[in-house]
């Protein structure tokens, strides 16, 4: 199967991190995902993604002083493959893993998606369990050497046949459960092994192989970043998307970096392959990370948000819990003007820097032009089109039509924000 035909266009959907940290439960999963179905699922949005730890029995029961609770005894099969926790996940029980809950998802006409670390369960090797369809054990397969500096859970696993059998096995049953899309993280980027010794890229080449055999189309997503683009072809030939930038929060300094990180990736973009620009922080956040709270980010600072993602051809993966999204969000993440640029859109960087940057997007029949105020002042912004337009323009997110002298426009965009402007070819 080709990888790139599993996402001609930029992924959408929903994931369970930002609201709900390691403690999102099936009840949850199942009323995003209905309120999707309802909802969102007309514009484009269809993966509904598990995040990370599902296999937890006790995952945010002592968040004052872990994340990730080291040593915990995790559900886990005799083939050392981890199991959704039936505590959370009551559907599973019996050994039927999330082959219910997809089940359910498929059902309401989506897709569904889960985390995974890299690597094979520390858990496994300790106890020298199996390898489904090799004499090995978890302990051969397990490279003690290479761990995560952040995830006390996995070793890596070591770059041989054995490593590759275990692969080969989790993805098969992830296939067998109804899996469409997995992100795995520890692996496009690690902070402890800058040089050598980081088996992640071996590991992302042996999830490349599992996934082309198991004979299901799976996206693969790649987290965290950023990503290195001086290794954007091991990220283009492995994989459909992968993160650019560390964990993304509703933070102003966050999101004015992300034009230079959007700058770096612009030219790597291609149906398949996709440029990560993270999660979308908006509405309530952080409930399992152990308080709640609204986005910070101001109206302009989503709109420039929404629009820097759409341009860039970013996936779209919504980080609230979506039955409390409010009606202004929600129209935000449902402008069909913006969300066009994704399927019908090539984008390039005019310009950019540290107070505005300008952006072109090329459509079948338009051109769109945005301009963004990266000052915390209002200001007059100007940019030179390929040619005199043959309309007087259309601000996408409701505001003042532009002024236009030849080639030039310019408009006054608010202080973070943007203007989004459509002509005709």
């Amino acid at each position: 199967m080709d990888k790139n035909a599993f996402a001609p266009t930029p992924p959408m959907g929903w994931n369970s991190y930002d609201y709900y940290d390691t403690t999102v439960t099936e009840a949850d999963v199942r009323a995003n995902a209905e309120y999707m179905a309802k909802n969102l699922k007309k514009f484009g949005y269809e993966y509904v993604v598990v995040d990370i730890q599902w296999y937890s029995n006790a995952a945010g029961t002592r968040r004052d002083a872990y994340q990730y609770i080291p040593f915990e005894d995790f559900e886990i099969d005799e083939f050392s493959r981890l199991q959704p926790s039936t505590v959370r996940f009551p559907s599973s029980v019996g050994g039927k893993g999330f082959g219910p809950l997809a089940d359910y998802i498929h059902g309401l006409g989506l897709k569904f998606g889960i985390h995974i670390m890299r690597g094979i369960p520390r858990m496994a090797a300790h106890r020298h369990l199996k390898i489904l369809g090799s004499n090995a054990t978890a302990s051969d397969v397990a490279d003690a050497g290479s761990i995560c500096g952040w995830n006390p859970d996995m070793y890596g696993v070591k770059d041989n046949a054995d490593g590759q059998m275990y692969y080969n096995s989790i993805i098969n049953m992830y296939a067998e459960w109804g899996v469409d899309f997995i992100k795995c993280d520890d692996i496009c980027d690690s902070w402890m092994y800058p040089v050598n010794r980081f088996s992640g890229w071996a590991e992302t080449r042996m999830l490349r192989r599992a996934i082309d055999n198991c004979g299901r189309p799976i996206v693969l997503s790649l987290s965290p970043g950023p990503a290195h683009v001086e290794n954007a072809y091991h990220y283009t030939e492995n994989a459909n998307m992968w993160r650019i930038t560390d964990d993304f929060w509703d933070n102003w300094n966050l999101l004015k970096n992300m034009f230079w990180r959007c700058e770096q990736w612009q030219d790597h973009t291609r149906p398949g392959c996709w440029p990560d620009c993270d999660m979308l922080p908006i509405g309530k956040l952080g409930k399992g990370h152990g308080h709640e709270w609204v986005s910070h980010f101001t109206d302009d600072e989503l709109k420039t948000m929404m629009t820097l993602w759409c341009v860039c051809r970013s996936p779209l993966m919504i980080g609230t819990d979506l039955p409390q999204l409010d009606n202004k969000d929600y129209k935000l993440l449902t402008n069909t003007e913006i969300l066009v640029m994704l399927s019908d859109g090539r984008a390039k960087q005019l310009r950019r820097s540290e107070k505005e940057a300008v952006w072109l997007s090329e459509g079948s029949d338009c051109v769109r032009l945005a301009l963004f105020n990266l000052d915390d002042d209002a200001a007059e912004i100007a940019a030179e089109l390929p040619e005199a337009p043959r309309d007087g323009g259309t601000e996408l997110w409701g505001a003042e039509d532009c002024r236009i002298d030849g080639k030039t426009v310019s408009a006054s965009v608010p202080a973070h924000g943007v203007r989004v402007y459509k002509f005709k070819k």
